[in-house]
Parts: C-alpha cells; sequence; structure tokens
C-alpha cells in the first residue's frame, strides 16, 4: 500500500526515508468494505481521502434518488467540501467495490506540511491539477448530448463501465438506466455499420 502512495508522490516531490516513515507512521491507511457509507448528507467531517485501490462515488438523494456526481478510482485524491467550509456535507460517500485508502484531516496536513514544508508544493500542485480536471469535466459535461457523455467516459475512464453498476453510470450521466440501454444499443448497432 504504502509504495503505490509513495510512487505517486514521486511524480511531484522526491521522498526521503525519514519523509517515508512519517507517513507510514500517520497510520492512514484503511480497508474499507463495498457498501460502506464513508459519509452521510448532515454529517460532518475533516477527512480526505486517496483511493489506492478501489471506487468511492459521490452522490445526493433528491427526492427519494439517488444522483451520482463523481467515481474516485486509483490514484485519485478528494477532499469533500464539508470540510473545507466546515458545515455538514449535502451528500453521501459510498465505497462502489472493496476499497484500499488514506484517509487524512487537516490536522495531520498541516504538522506534515510543517515538518516538510516540499508536502505543502505537491499539495498544491495536486490542487491545481484537480481544479483544472474538474473545471474540463463540468465544462464537457455541460456542453455534451448524453451520447456523447458516455462516449467521453469510455474514452477517458472505461474501466467503470466494468465496474460500476448501470444504474450509478446513468445516473452519473444525467439519464435513467433504459435511456443507457438504448444509448448502448445504438452505438453498439453505429459500430458494426
Amino acid at each position: 500500500m504504502e509504495n503505490v502512495l509513495f510512487d505517486f508522490m514521486a511524480k511531484y516531490i522526491s521522498l526521503t526515508e525519514e519523509e517515508k516513515n512519517a507517513i507510514v507512521s500517520l497510520d492512514i491507511f484503511r480497508s474499507v468494505k463495498k457498501g460502506t457509507t464513508l459519509l452521510k448528507e448532515g454529517q460532518k467531517s475533516r477527512d480526505s481521502y486517496f483511493v489506492i485501490k478501489g471506487c468511492i462515488l459521490t452522490y445526493y438523494v433528491l427526492d427519494g434518488e439517488e444522483k451520482t456526481t463523481a467515481f474516485y478510482t486509483e490514484l485519485e485524491a478528494f477532499t469533500p467540501p464539508c470540510v473545507v467550509s466546515k458545515t455538514p456535507s449535502e451528500y453521501y460517500i459510498s465505497c462502489v467495490e472493496d476499497t484500499i485508502l488514506t484517509v487524512s484531516n487537516p490536522d495531520m496536513e498541516a504538522e506534515a506540511n510543517r515538518k516538510f514544508p516540499k508536502f505543502e508544493t505537491m499539495c498544491r500542485l495536486l490542487a491545481e491539477e484537480l481544479l483544472a480536471k474538474q473545471r474540463i469535466d463540468l465544462d464537457e459535461f455541460k456542453t455534451s448530448s448524453p451520447e456523447q457523455r458516455y462516449l467521453n467516459l469510455l474514452q477517458k475512464r472505461p474501466d467503470l463501465v466494468q465496474r460500476v453498476p448501470q444504474h450509478q453510470l446513468a445516473s452519473y450521466l444525467g439519464i435513467k438506466p433504459q435511456s443507457l440501454s438504448r444509448l448502448r444499443a445504438r452505438i453498439f448497432e453505429k459500430s458494426k455499420r
């Protein structure tokens, strides 16, 4: 587990053995079973996540219906907005698969940044990358049809099609599961021509 995290961090900073040992001593690694809810609507949280293995999703419950907004898989970091705003969460975070992740909080991060200033540099670079990616994803979602969204998903995150239940994929794409089935059939027919 640690090596996956260290390899990821090496893209941004080089780590000494002392720094690696400091990270391991924080006891941040968690194994979580499929179906576990990490955060519920209305709960407060201080936890940020980094997925080492597995898949988590965020969703709202609106009028009794789940609306999936994001999937986080291997080597993706996620800090719920409620951590920053210090308010109750407006949505849920749940594990789609058995998942191994790191769980940290602002106090741990501040302590690590104080002891090892280059961690702060890495976090800033990572935050900039995530912000740019989210902006691109939002723009693509807003400017594309459901079929284009599905084709984008197949191109950028094909693993999700196999890993995530169809009703959650459909919700993520902003359509009903029946519409996703028809859309898949239509795309399949086009590909046969």
